[in-house]
Formats: structure tokens, C-alpha cells, sequence
């Protein structure tokens, strides 16, 4: 007679019974089986935002999981010797085959192990598969490690590119960088467990995929064209915190298409005309060769020795790269402004209200201020500009504190969007390259010191790349051009 289901479960639980590693795995499945399904199913209709909600279920409990069901597996096969394992042969199965009126008995024991069978594979595959997901997330990336990526998180928030996943930029579609990206956000959160990373973050460019590659997903160079007119808008220390303009007409240009010449900007990453420079520093500023590879023709620029410092520089030091979008768009969504910057884009937002005598230049005095936390700029801020303004301007308490309250908030915004004093990210830590501001950016190649063997000296000549229409004059006068110019 064969054996009804009922033994094939006993025999199941007192084979496991038999192995303390078993019994203590199938606790562990017993327990995780039903919350983790129940969690994947909210997490996956979004009622729960906390990031470290989906933390807790696919980095701590699907793990936990898995580990139970090796323990079970692990605790059975140990004790295969001491007990007798029979209903779990291929013997058997086939035995009881063979014997007439035995099938309907053995299609039990073979379904029942089948739906457990598919029954852990599907709660593995879907906490893999989610857990995959939940790991290429904004969430996952900007506020897990909460502490550690709040600067870039914080300031990717505040960027044109906002609304693209951190993953399309990082790690793209490419098996390659998939499998570098993971490693190397393995070793970070080693590095976050023990307290190890650096403060601040080192720009991860060495382990980006190619820059051409990422940012030409969306942007084509060789499609730009013609001239584009910038306005830069700014606020003098001032009573009346003049509205001032800065107008410029950039030479955007193209990288060169279908046969036309490249030409402007975009004319440094033209397939026609390839530039390559060696720089000694991680941050690439310090720049000591440059060579124009212009179809079989090569220009070699060497930088002066009287600029060149000899302990850091030997011939043949440092590292050559090929020019491409990054080398001026290096910070294209990570942007940290200036502190005059961060006010103006505040006072032009109305976030921080204008007509406030001398708030630019109180609030660039308070939010310049070294502070060691966040809560004590807040409080730094808030003290001094309200104790200036009830010595200096105490009219201003007598209607009512509204407009102080909300430039005060502006300013705390202004600052806790660009200075981070718990990762040492302070006014200018991360440099911007768009543009020559304190001599960097455009001028670490144009700035008149690097000159080929025959004479020739890269251009730093203002008008290759704009033409300065009105330099920091008042918003009117700048409109009443442009309408001049428009005619």
C-alpha cells in the first residue's frame, strides 16, 4: 500500500525535525513567507514612502529568506545519513510508479512538492526582481544613505535634470556599466557601514560610462547652430538692491554635420577636430599639454615652464583625456552655486523680497558665515538678520514681520541648498567649469599659457565663444538694447 499524503508531510516535517539548522530555516521561512509577500504587494502600490521601508524588505527580509531556505536545504542534506529519506528518492517515486493503483498517490506527493517548489521560487523571483528595482531608484540613491548623499541629492533636485532617474546618467542600459555601477555602490555602502568615506564626496568621474555616451541620449551637438542670447541677472549690495543685467550673445555653434563646418563652442567636440589634454589633478584643472588632432595634421600646446610646478609635473605625468561634453558641462546636474548666485536666483524668485533695504548684502554677510550644522546656520541666519534690521530698521517691525520672516526662510533656503557643514561642503567646495569663474573653467586651456613649439598660443580671445552686448547694467537700460537690437 502506498503512503497518503498525510505521511509524505510528516516524513517532510520530521526530516526536517531532525536537523536543529532545519528547524531553525524553516522558522525563519515560516515567518518571512507571509510578511514578504504582504510587503512587496505595498510597496509595490506605493502606500508606503519611507526608503527604508524598501530597505527593510529586499536588503534585510529577502536575504533573511533566502538564508532560511539554505538552511533547510543545508540541515536536510546533513542529515541524509541518519535518516531514512526515502519518500524523497527517485527510488521511490519510481517504485511507487510501477505498482499498479499507486499513481493518484504519488501525483499528491509530486504536486504538493511542485507547489512548494513554485511557491518559493516565486516569492525568490519576486523579491529579486523588485529588489533589482527598488536598488535603481532616486530613493535608494539620494536618501537611503541619507547623511552621506544629501549634497548631491539635494542639489540634483534643484537641476534641469531633475526629472531624469539618476540611473540613466550613472549607469545607462550597457551590461558593462551595470555590473561596474553595482560593485562600486557595494563598496560604498561598506565604506558608509565603517564610517570610512571621504567628506566631501570625490565626483565619481573615473567610474562613470563615457560622458559622450550619456549625455548625446539626449543632447546632439552636431545638431546645435547659430548664437544664443544669455541673460544673467543680478542684485547689488545695495538699498535698494539694484536689478542689474548682464547680457551676452553665446557662440553656441555646432559640432559639425552632414559635411558643415564645425564652429562656436560645440566646435571642441566635433568629430573634425578632436582635442586631447594632459592634466596632473583628479579635478582637472591643472592642465600642462594640450594637442589638436585636426584630420592627419597634430598642434602641440605645452604649458610655460614658469607656470608648470616642477615637484608635481614630470615629462609624461599625468593623465590624458580625450575632450568631451564633461570637461565643460562638469557639473550638469549636481550645481552648487556661489553664495551671491545662490541670493540672486532667491531675490529673482521672489523667495527673498526685493524690496527689503539692503537684504542681498545683509543676507551675503550672515549666509557666509562659517557654521559647523545645519541648525545652527538656521539659527545664525535668522539671529543676525533680524537683530540688524531691529537696530537699523525698526519700522519694519512695526507693520508686522512678514516680509523679514520669508527673506529669512529664502536665505536658510539659499544656504542649506548649496553648504552641507556635515560633509564638509562649504561655498565653492565642488567648482563649476561652464565659463572662466576664479580663473578655472575656460582658462585652465585659454588663459595665455600654453604655446606650441612655432609660436602659437591657444587662443583667449572673449569673443571666440560671446560677444558682451551690456556688462552688469540696470534691467531697464539692458531691455531698451535689445529692443534696439530687435529692430
Amino acid at each position: 500500500m502506498g503512503k497518503p499524503p498525510t505521511d509524505f508531510i510528516k516524513s517532510a516535517i520530521n526530516l526536517i525535525s531532525r536537523s536543529k539548522l532545519s528547524v531553525f530555516g524553516g522558522i525563519v521561512i515560516s515567518i518571512l513567507s507571509p510578511v514578504l509577500f504582504i510587503s512587496i504587494l505595498i510597496d509595490i502600490q506605493g502606500v508606503v514612502q519611507n526608503p527604508y521601508f524598501g530597505f527593510l524588505i529586499y536588503l534585510v527580509l529577502g536575504p533573511l529568506f533566502l538564508i532560511g531556505l539554505i538552511f533547510v536545504l543545508a540541515g536536510i542534506f546533513l542529515s541524509r545519513g541518519k535518516e531514512n529519506i526515502g519518500l524523497f528518492t527517485f527510488e521511490y517515486i519510481e517504485e511507487q510508479l510501477s505498482r499498479p493503483g499507486r499513481y493518484s498517490r504519488i501525483r499528491r506527493h509530486i504536486l504538493l512538492t511542485v507547489s512548494i517548489t513554485i511557491a518559493t521560487v516565486f516569492i525568490v523571483g519576486m523579491v529579486a526582481t523588485t529588489g533589482f528595482q527598488y536598488t535603481e531608484t532616486n530613493e535608494f540613491c539620494g536618501l537611503f544613505c541619507h547623511q552621506v548623499m544629501e549634497p548631491a541629492y539635494s542639489s540634483y533636485q534643484n537641476s534641469p535634470h531633475s526629472r531624469v532617474s539618476c540611473v540613466e546618467c550613472h549607469i545607462g542600459k550597457s551590461s558593462e556599466w551595470l555590473t561596474k555601477a553595482k560593485f562600486s555602490g557595494a563598496k560604498q555602502l561598506l565604506a558608509v557601514v565603517l564610517d570610512s568615506y571621504p567628506r566631501p564626496i570625490i565626483p565619481p568621474i573615473q567610474t562613470l560610462r563615457p560622458e559622450r555616451q550619456t549625455c548625446e541620449e539626449c543632447h546632439r551637438p552636431e545638431m546645435f547652430h547659430g548664437d544664443k542670447l544669455h541673460i544673467k541677472d543680478r542684485f547689488l549690495p545695495d538699498e535698494k538692491n539694484t536689478h542689474v543685467q548682464t547680457a551676452l550673445l553665446m557662440k553656441i555653434g555646432s559640432g559639425g554635420y552632414q559635411g558643415r563646418k564645425a564652429q562656436g563652442i560645440h566646435w571642441h567636440v566635433s568629430e573634425q577636430h578632436q582635442v586631447f589634454y594632459r592634466h596632473l589633478d583628479n579635478a582637472q584643472e591643472d592642465i600642462t599639454e594640450v594637442w589638436l588632432k585636426n584630420g592627419g595634421e597634430k598642434t602641440h600646446f605645452n604649458k610655460t615652464p614658469d607656470n608648470i610646478d616642477s615637484s608635481k609635473s614630470t615629462p609624461g605625468s599625468g593623465e590624458v583625456r580625450q575632450m568631451d561634453c564633461m570637461d565643460c558641462h562638469n557639473r550638469p546636474t549636481h550645481v552648487f552655486r556661489s553664495a551671491d548666485e545662490a541670493l540672486d536666483e532667491k531675490i529673482m524668485t521672489g523667495a527673498i523680497p526685493r524690496d527689503i533695504p539692503y537684504i542681498k548684502r545683509q543676507a551675503l554677510e550672515v549666509i557666509t558665515q562659517h557654521y559647523d550644522s545645519v541648525e545652527n546656520a538656521r539659527l545664525g541666519i535668522s539671529k543676525g538678520i533680524t537683530m540688524w534690521y531691529k537696530n537699523s530698521y525698526p519700522a519694519l517691525f512695526k507693520r508686522g514681520t512678514t516680509p523679514l520672516d520669508t527673506a529669512i526662510k529664502g536665505i536658510q533656503q539659499a544656504y542649506m541648498e548649496n553648504v552641507f557643514p556635515e560633509m564638509n561642503v562649504q561655498w565653492g567646495t565642488y567648482k563649476d567649469f561652464i565659463g572662466h569663474k576664479n580663473n578655472t573653467g575656460c582658462f585652465r586651456c585659454h588663459g595665455g599659457l600654453h604655446t606650441s613649439a612655432d609660436g602659437q598660443m591657444i587662443s583667449n580671445d572673449c569673443d571666440s565663444c560671446h560677444i558682451i552686448l551690456a556688462e552688469n547694467e540696470p534691467a531697464s537700460s539692458v531691455l531698451n538694447l535689445l529692443k534696439r537690437l530687435n529692430k
